[in-house]
C-alpha cells in the first residue's frame, strides 16, 4: 500500500513554493524522518499526506491507504482520564468489545513501555509518557498512514531518546510512518530520510 507523490509541489496564495518536484514513494514498514528548516514545508506535506490539502501541482497516490492518524507536537488529552482509556476508547468507538479493548489497550502501552502508567491520569504523565501515550493510541488502530508532527521537540534529551527509541521500533510494522522533525537523533532512529532543504529530494536509506 505505497503512498506515491508524483513531481508534487505546494505553496499558498500568493506566496513563494515551499516545494517542487517531489517524486517520492513511501512503503508499510518503513519510517520515514522529514526533515528541512521551518518554512520549508513539513507540516505542509503532512498536511498533504493527510488529504487536509490538495497539493497545487503533481498528484499524490494513495493505493489502499484508508485509515490515517495523525500524532501532532503537544500531546493532549482528558485530563482525568487514565492512559488506558485514551487507547481503549477510539478502539470501542471503532466497535472493538470493551473487554478486548482494554486487553489491547494493555499490550499497546506495554510496546510503548507504558505498563507502569496505566492507571494514572493524564495530568499526571510527564512530557515523554504523554507523547508515548499518543503514539500508542495511534498505533492501536492499525492505521495505514501515521504522521508524527515534532515529537521530542520539547522534550529533555533522555526523555526524547525514549520516544526515539519507539519511533525507531515502528519499522517493520503495517504502517507507513512519517515524522516531521528538527532533532538529528529522531532523524537517525528513522529507516528513511527526506531533505526538504533540497526542494526536490529522493529517499535516501540511511
Amino acid at each position: 500500500m505505497p503512498v506515491t507523490l508524483h513531481d508534487v509541489g505546494h505553496r499558498f496564495d500568493g506566496g513563494p513554493w515551499l516545494f517542487r518536484g517531489l517524486n517520492l514513494e513511501f512503503r508499510a514498514g518503513r519510517v520515514y524522518a522529514l526533515t528541512g528548516p521551518s518554512g520549508s514545508g513539513k507540516s505542509t506535506l503532512l498536511s498533504l499526506l493527510a488529504r487536509l490539502e490538495h497539493p497545487r501541482e503533481g498528484i499524490i497516490g494513495f493505493e489502499e491507504v484508508s485509515r490515517v492518524n495523525w500524532v501532532f507536537q503537544n500531546p493532549s488529552g482528558a485530563p482525568r482520564r487514565s492512559a488506558c482509556d485514551h487507547v481503549m476508547l477510539p478502539l470501542i468507538g471503532a466497535g472493538m468489545d470493551p473487554i478486548e479493548a482494554k486487553r489491547a489497550a494493555i499490550e499497546w502501552l506495554r510496546r510503548f513501555r507504558l505498563g507502569p502508567t496505566r492507571d494514572r491520569p493524564f495530568r499526571e504523565l510527564s512530557g515523554g509518557e504523554a507523547q508515548r501515550l499518543m503514539l500508542a493510541r495511534g498505533m492501536a488502530s492499525k492505521p495505514d498512514l501515521l504522521l508524527v508532527d515534532e515529537p521530542t521537540a520539547q522534550l529533555d534529551r533522555e526523555t526524547a531518546a525514549h520516544v526515539d527509541a519507539v519511533l525507531g521500533s515502528l519499522s517493520g510494522s503495517d504502517a507507513i510512518v512519517v515524522i516531521a522533525t528538527h532533532d538529528e537523533n529522531t532523524r537517525d532512529a528513522c529507516t528513511d530520510h527526506i531533505d526538504l532543504a533540497d526542494r526536490a529530494q529522493r529517499v535516501k536509506p540511511l
